[in-house]
C-alpha cells in the first residue's frame, strides 16, 4: 500500500503536465488568412474541381453594388448588423446572380470588401484544361488523349508488347465505351 501511494504524486505530476501542455494547444489561435485574393490564391494553389461556380465579374460591377447600397439606405461603410449585412448580400446575389460561399461571409465587413469579391472572377477550368488553351512552345507537346494498347488494333509490333503478362484493365465506367479493355494471356496460374 505504502508503494502505490509513493507513485501516486508522481503520477498526478505527470498527468498534470500533459493536461496542461493540452490547454495549451488548445488556446493557441488560429492564423488570419486576411483578404479575399488570400482566399483566391488559397483556392489556385489547392488546385482543380472546386465546387465554385464560373464567374466572370460585369464591367460595372462596383457601380451596381452601390446602387443596391444605397437602395437599402445602408448607415456607413461598415456591415456590422448581421441582418442588415444579410439583406445586402442577398440583395447583391439577385442583382449579379453570384453568391458568396459561406466560408468567405466573415470576411466581408464593409462595402468595400463587397466590391472587390464581386470584380473577382472565379475560373473553375482544370489546370490540364487550361493548358489547352494557351499557346505552347514548339518543343513542347501535350498528348491529350492518351493511347492504350490493345493486341488486335495496335498492329504496329504484330499485336506484341513489352509487357506480356501485364493486362490493360479499364476500371472507369466512364471510360468503358471509349476504351476497350485487354485481359493478357498467362503461363503460370
Amino acid at each position: 500500500m505504502a508503494a502505490i501511494l509513493r507513485k501516486t504524486p508522481i503520477l498526478a505530476g505527470s498527468l498534470h503536465r500533459s493536461f496542461a501542455s493540452a490547454a495549451k494547444a488548445a488556446k493557441a489561435k488560429p492564423v488570419k488568412t486576411g483578404s479575399i485574393s488570400a482566399v483566391g490564391e488559397s483556392i489556385a494553389a489547392k488546385g482543380f474541381l472546386r465546387p465554385h461556380k464560373p464567374y466572370s465579374p460585369p464591367a460595372d460591377a462596383a457601380e451596381r453594388i452601390r446602387t443596391v447600397a444605397a437602395s437599402l439606405q445602408l448607415k456607413s461603410d461598415q456591415l456590422g448588423n448581421l441582418a442588415e449585412k444579410f439583406e445586402f448580400l442577398n440583395a447583391c446575389f439577385q442583382e449579379l446572380q453570384h453568391g458568396v460561399p459561406n466560408s468567405q461571409v466573415h470576411e466581408l465587413r464593409t462595402v468595400s470588401d463587397v466590391i472587390a469579391f464581386y470584380q473577382t472572377s472565379v475560373d473553375t477550368t482544370v489546370p490540364f484544361d487550361a493548358l489547352k488553351r494557351i499557346e505552347l512552345p514548339e518543343n513542347l507537346h501535350i498528348q491529350y488523349e492518351y493511347v492504350r494498347f490493345h493486341p488486335e488494333t495496335d498492329t504496329k509490333f504484330d499485336g506484341k508488347t513489352a509487357f506480356p503478362k501485364s493486362s490493360t484493365l479499364v476500371t472507369g465506367l466512364k471510360y468503358r465505351g471509349k476504351y476497350e479493355g485487354h485481359e493478357a494471356k498467362r503461363s503460370w496460374p
